[in-house]
């Protein structure tokens, strides 16, 4: 196996690493930074943005710029009524229930969005090494569903990835963490970034890692922070003007930009200033927001939120029985752990404890990432990662009761199988219904799919024994079996969720992934082309000017022509091969002008101010000159 990269597909940013030399690296993008923003635009005329590019236009392209896209991945259209209100965009229902974005009538799934920036990712890290490569181990939050994690290793497929492994992401930072550790250390790994959170309790040491508990909420993260200040900018200028801007969406995103901002800056000071000149207009002219946010006003916005990290933490370490005096480091991730409120609740459930600032908490997943990419293509030695399962999964027994088969903060991968048997008499068929979670009745727990075991042989109930199995693999996936052990009939389903994608149109967005890529792949030609065509245009202009009369005549008009022509036609986005017949053009034009130049060249180089005149034929005067070496 050849190289496989590490990526930290984020709420925000997104984050590429690989091994070179033993150590992780990140891998800068195209535009020279290490993080890309995890956003995707729809230009009208059809072209795609990535990262950064579609970032910047987001203001004037609310409605057809998708971000934070990590929010809706494998989830249902029901579970997301508040990350649906926080987007300027048209979250929709899809097939059973998944959600799915409108852009301008088009349906898009997140998985195929979050592909969109994985093929950024590894096709700018791609260029870096020289080679093309398709392997790869993705990150997920630890707190993630299964039909979260199937639904991210979909959007891999459709970058044209082979997914190696799925990890979670407070793992993949402590394996960056721990990687030359030889003591043996018991870490929390608080986990804060731009969706979600998750805290992990992990031992390290001497090459292996084990996750003892795990906990979190997919509904928190960075956005929360951003809409607590968007809705009090938002109250604050309704007080003074009557208008809610948000219901604006230009004005929307204007303002979940100058939150994120704001956000940033209290981190470092005590006070900003957040000024949006012309936010919005009325019938008595213009209107501009200009507000001073306080961090003590952050914190009493964002209080609840800091709040909500409590219980969690609590539960990981409960899972995991240890206190928080048996933590011996701290490692934050995620930018949001950059808050000062949050930093000073880590202190408290870590019995005062500094968190480590030796590791990038915006990096440090990708490097863990593409250290357990390392592992598996050989690269780098003497590490064993025991990670566990986040929920507890099981099956709807007689009553609606939830009978758990596998506990959660379970290492995987693991196995457990359990007979049930039939409820009533000459039962021939049982149905299996999948569930994951904590509560004690199966309906309010998360559905994660149904199957049949047909051809049981009738008999008087309680006979049959039905041997039901959960498989869980190294990525977190289930898959669950049933078989009538009379019989040894058998039926087996990898559980994908009612929101996940059928192979068809896994296919099908493959197919349309590598369309756009191509597309993007002519679009820079092009745009190189009409480069390239400008450049040539200014230098033969240039070089018209500076021989000035001694162009010859019929060569200078034909080529001012030719040059007036490249201009236009770049500028009007003419057909690429109608620019390059031009560019052949010019060059064949400006050949005489190169020998102009030349002979101008020659006789300026040939003859010294007042002697060519005075030279005789034959009558060079040469001049002996003895040299003597000293």
């Amino acid at each position: 196996m050849g190289k496989a990269f590490g990526i930290d597909l984020g709420t925000t940013n997104s984050v590429v690493a690989v091994i070179e030399g033993g150590k992780p690296t990140v891998i800068a993008n195209a535009e020279g930074a290490r993080t890309t923003p995890s956003v995707v635009a729809f230009k009208q005329d059809g072209e795609r943005l990535v990262g950064q590019l579609a970032r910047r236009q987001a203001v004037l392209n609310p409605e057809n710029t998708l971000y934070s896209v990590k929010r809706f991945i494998g989830r249902r259209y029901s579970e997301v009524s508040g990350e649906r209100e926080m987007v300027p965009y048209k979250v929709v229902a899809g097939p059973n229930d998944a959600v799915r974005f409108d852009i301008r009538g088009k349906t898009y799934a997140p998985e195929e969005v979050s592909a969109a920036v994985l093929r950024k990712l590894v096709d700018d890290a791609s260029s870096y090494l020289g080679e093309k490569v398709t392997d790869a181990v993705i990150t997920v939050p630890a707190y993630f569903n299964d039909a979260q994690r199937q639904a991210t290793k979909d959007a891999g497929k459709i970058a044209g990835l082979n997914v190696l492994r799925i990890i979670n992401e407070p793992t993949a930072a402590a394996l960056a963490y721990g990687l030359d550790k030889k003591e043996n250390k018991t870490i929390m790994v608080f986990d804060l970034g731009g969706g979600t959170f998750d805290v992990s309790i992990l031992e390290v040491g001497d090459g292996v890692f084990e996750v003892k508990a795990t906990n979190g909420d997919t509904h928190l993260g960075g956005d929360n922070f951003d809409k607590a200040i968007v809705d009090w900018m938002a109250e604050e200028f309704k007080k003074d003007y009557g208008i809610d801007l948000r219901k604006d969406k230009q004005a929307l995103q204007r303002l979940t930009e100058a939150a994120e901002k704001a956000k940033i800056e209290l981190s470092a000071t005590t006070e900003t200033h957040i000024n949006l000149p012309f936010i919005t207009a009325d019938a008595s002219g213009p209107k501009h927001l200009d507000l001073k946010l306080t961090r003590a006003k952050f914190d009493e916005l964002t209080h609840d939120l800091v709040e909500r990290c409590r219980g969690p933490v609590k539960a990981a370490l409960n899972d995991a029985k240890l206190t928080e005096k048996d933590i011996d480091e701290v490692i934050l991730v995620g930018g949001s752990t950059r808050i000062p409120a949050v930093q000073k609740l880590v202190r408290e459930l870590s019995g005062g404890k500094d968190p480590n600032q030796s590791v990038n908490p915006d990096e440090v997943v990708a490097c863990g990432a593409a250290i357990q990419a390392g592992v598996l293509a050989g690269e780098v030695k003497d590490v064993l990662l025991l990670d566990v399962t986040p929920l507890s999964l099981g099956v709807e027994t007689m009553g609606g009761v939830m009978t758990r088969l596998i506990e959660r903060n379970t290492t995987i991968p693991v196995r457990r199988s359990e007979i049930f048997s039939t409820a009533e008499d000459n039962q021939t068929s049982v149905d299996i219904h999948v569930l994951q979670g904590e509560r004690e009745m199966a309906r309010d727990n998360r559905s994660l799919g149904q199957f049949k075991l047909d051809g049981i042989p009738p008999a008087p109930r309680g006979i049959p024994q039905i041997e039901v199995t959960f498989d869980i693999d190294a990525n977190g996936i289930l898959k669950v079996s049933a078989r009538d052990k009379t019989t040894g009939k058998e039926q087996t389903i990898t559980i994908n969720g009612s929101t996940s994608l059928e192979q068809s149109e896994i296919d099908r967005m493959i197919r349309e992934a590598e369309l756009h890529a191509a597309e993007d792949r002519k679009r820079k030609q092009e745009a190189e082309t009409r480069n390239e065509a400008d450049a040539l245009a200014y230098q033969v202009d240039r070089q018209l000017k500076e021989l000035g009369d001694k162009a010859p005549l019929a060569d200078k008009a034909r080529i001012e022509e030719l040059i007036s022509s490249i201009r236009t036609a770049t500028r009007e986005n003419a057909p690429i091969e109608s620019i390059r017949r031009l560019m052949n053009e010019l060059r064949q034009a400006a050949t005489g002008l190169a020998q102009a130049a030349y002979g101008a060249g020659a006789t300026a180089a040939g003859c010294g101010a007042g002697t060519c005149g005075d030279r005789k034929p034959g009558g060079d005067d040469i001049v002996d000159v003895e040299f003597e070496e000293k």
